[in-house]
């Protein structure tokens, strides 16, 4: 759920202080005419309470090997809302087969570990090696180990096919990265999320960027004003008691109709 930027400008960016965890406004990142739209800071660190953080204020770290590390606020921002999924027919068959196979299932927080080395090792359209780097890796294990990231899981058997991560606060899920080693197995783990997000009542994924694939799975995007401020109404919210998967949760895909009333 990345996107690959390779310029940034260091006279233009604040450099953060490691002293503290102030972040500069999101309003002085780099604009869309510039050659890396939403950069807004670099430096710093990232422990985990800095991470904590930048996610509440909708800032998130990418940058690539060699490179500082750089804090980016996207405008707009992509978002899933939940009552937007949309399951093809063709994604619906492949679903209804997973339901059925014995051996297949949804798990969390089962292998994190795994997924996120997945996801750093799955080749990305016009990118060339990951952002997510070992000390990124350890440094969302850590957030996992606090409760604040977790993974949703494709398993066939004995066999990790699919999956992705990202971070919980409160009712919001930040998606970070997914990846795919059968058909559709990505999407299976996504379409889990929908369905825990919708029994948690937690009405927008983060994207971050706009890609054709999200875009096709029914995300759309969203003033970065619009955003803050759904954060800013979700974050301090009480987390889900209990962020697990039964199968009986894909009966929401069914009824995404009317949810709506998830806001």
């Amino acid at each position: 759920m990345k996107f690959e930027a390779t310029r940034y400008h260091e006279a233009m960016i604040e450099w953060l202080d490691p002293s503290t965890l102030d972040f500069p406004s999101t309003a002085r990142a780099l604009g869309p005419n510039s050659d890396a739209p939403g950069l807004l800071a670099a430096g710093g660190d990232l422990n985990v309470e800095r991470l904590r953080a930048a996610y509440c204020r909708g800032i998130f770290p990418w940058y690539g090997p060699g490179q500082p590390i750089l804090w980016w606020s996207t405008d707009p921002r992509m978002v899933l809302q939940i009552r937007d999924f949309k399951v093809s027919r063709s994604l619906r068959k492949t679903l209804q087969r997973f339901q059925r196979t014995p051996g297949c299932e949804i798990r969390v927080d089962h292998a994190t570990e795994d997924v996120l080395q997945a996801c750093a090792n799955s080749p990305r359209e016009g990118q060339t090696g990951t952002w997510i780097l070992p000390e990124m890796q350890d440094a969302y294990l850590q957030m996992a180990k606090a409760g604040w990231v977790h993974s949703i899981e494709t398993w066939m058997g004995d066999e990790l096919v699919g999956g992705l991560y990202g971070v919980l606060l409160g009712r919001m899920f930040f998606g970070e990265s997914m990846f795919m080693r059968r058909s559709d197995a990505s999407k299976i783990a996504l379409a889990a999320l929908v369905c825990l997000c919708r029994e948690h009542r937690i009405p927008w994924i983060d994207c971050q960027q706009n890609t054709r694939h999200l875009a096709s799975l029914g995300a759309a995007e969203v003033p970065r004003t619009a955003f803050e401020a759904h954060l800013r109404a979700h974050v301090g919210m009480p987390p889900p008691k209990e962020w697990t998967y039964h199968a009986a949760m894909w009966a929401h895909l069914n009824d995404m109709s009317d949810a709506a009333d998830i806001d």
